[in-house]
């Protein structure tokens, strides 16, 4: 167990960008390179506190997810090692966390997959018997695994603004129709095959969200981070039951916490308290073993 890394301090790159999670650095033209803290974001508001070793397990996750499924899509990976970019006294803040990456085309929506109707999904059904404004039959609980995979697609925010849901036509008049409908097929089927392997392993992946961008020769990519406990709502499979909302190995342990709390969410957030950063950590590592049977590099 690590101390959390909370930001990078990489001088022999110019960094262009640092997201809720990620510190972006230029290299060329062509590529860049992100690494992963250890920050956590929830409700789009980053937290003062760190999650030991969660930036390691993202980029080791998702490295595992992209080798999986990339007979599906390209991803934006270059199998470039990330020590080969900085100077030496920087490989420790790249080393299990960094990843050499293609510089795309960012789509301006995130794809998300619904295989089971739960969080803000099951709050509209209860109200209007749809999800993302798509009919879904009578008569389903909280939890229900939905007889087909839903794409429910949303509009980028910026940091400490809120994702929107959008309708698929919305989305379609964002990005094109034809764009619209790849990147559907390709949400669903990186989704449908990675919660059939998932439940191999023991874990249910309720929803997902993938982002996605295209090369310079219009080629759709699969981008940022795939499949991990930031951007999934993993379930364990032997404590699923419909009615219910399973206890997760995502960051809803933390969402519950905040909520518990009254917190506004609006910054700034309130500092987690040691045993939940604690337990958040555990529960991600937790999901990194089973899924992958390996162990973590930090």
């Amino acid at each position: 167990m690590s101390e959390p890394l909370l930001e990078t301090y990489i001088r022999s790159l110019k960094r262009i960008h640092q997201g809720k999670v990620r510190d972006i650095y230029d290299i060329d033209d062509k590529t860049m390179l992100l690494v992963s803290t250890d920050r956590l974001s929830a409700f789009d508001v980053i937290l003062p506190t760190g999650i030991a070793n969660k930036g390691a397990m993202l980029t080791q996750m998702a490295n595992f997810w992209f080798n999986k499924l990339k007979h599906i899509i390209p991803n934006h990976l270059t199998g470039i090692d990330p020590k080969s970019v900085v100077t030496v006294d920087e490989h420790d803040q790249v080393a299990g966390r960094g990843v050499v990456v293609k510089k795309l085309k960012a789509l301006p929506i995130e794809a998300i997959v619904r295989g089971y109707l739960v969080g803000s999904g099951w709050k509209e059904y209860k109200t209007s018997g749809t999800v993302c404004g798509i009919s879904l039959p009578a008569g389903l609980q909280e939890a229900s695994k939905l007889a087909e995979p839903l794409f429910t697609p949303s509009s980028k925010a910026a940091v400490g603004d809120h994702d929107e849901n959008i309708s698929l036509q919305a989305c379609a008049d964002l990005i094109g129709k034809d764009l619209a409908a790849q990147v559907a097929h390709a949400a669903i089927a990186l989704y449908t095959e990675a919660a059939s392997y998932a439940l191999t392993r023991g874990i249910i992946i309720a929803d997902t969200k993938f982002e996605f961008g295209l090369d310079e020769h219009g080629v759709l990519h699969v981008m940022d981070e795939v499949l991990t406990p930031d951007s999934s709502r993993f379930w364990p499979a032997d404590s699923y039951q419909v009615g219910s909302n399973p206890p997760s190995y995502d960051k809803q342990y933390v969402r519950d916490w905040l909520e518990s709390t009254g917190w506004n969410k609006t910054p700034p957030a309130p500092a987690l308290p040691d045993d939940v950063a604690k337990r958040t950590s555990a529960k991600y590592m937790e999901a990194f073993a089973k899924l992958t049977d390996t162990e973590l590099v930090v």
